[in-house]
């Protein structure tokens, strides 16, 4: 069964933030000959991983609301140069924009059913992307996106 993790996208004012810097992270790791892959790091190590390895995706909350989402490609622990267990989740790159869904501020990540997870905007909302994100802020504030 898959399930969803949703974590808060901090620093970024939206979904073209969060592109830029993954392709800016992607760049970096292709000039120092590190493995290009991109990936988000996290203090605890989701307990449910063949749940989330199975279709499961990182749905991120920018400004109060999920605006997209990445899938899931690996989940690795390991222990930093402090000794200090973290995890990587390694995510496909593409950044796949979501209905907005308000989401109240919380620490960490969450696991997200995929009964609750918004959809993906697909082509037939073209238009909804091409809306200022200020006026999609305030359209889902209102339930009518």
């Amino acid at each position: 069964m898959a399930l969803h993790l949703i974590k808060l996208c901090v620093g970024c004012d939206g979904i073209e933030d969060l592109e830029d810097w993954i392709a800016m992270k992607l760049d970096e790791r292709r000039r120092a000959g590190d493995p290009v892959e991109q990936f988000h790091t996290t203090r605890m190590v989701p307990t449910r991983t063949a749940d989330l390895l199975d279709g499961g995706s990182l749905y991120w909350v920018i400004k109060g609301n999920v605006q997209c989402r990445q899938r899931l490609l690996d989940i690795r622990p390991f222990t930093d140069d402090e000794g200090i267990g973290r995890c990587r989740l390694i995510l496909d790159p593409e950044v796949v924009p979501t209905e907005w869904q308000p989401r109240r501020a919380f620490q960490g990540w969450r696991y997200l059913k995929p009964a609750d997870a918004p959809t993906d905007l697909g082509r037939g909302k073209a238009a909804i992307l091409e809306m200022p994100p200020q006026l999609r802020r305030e359209l889902a504030e209102l339930g009518l996106l």
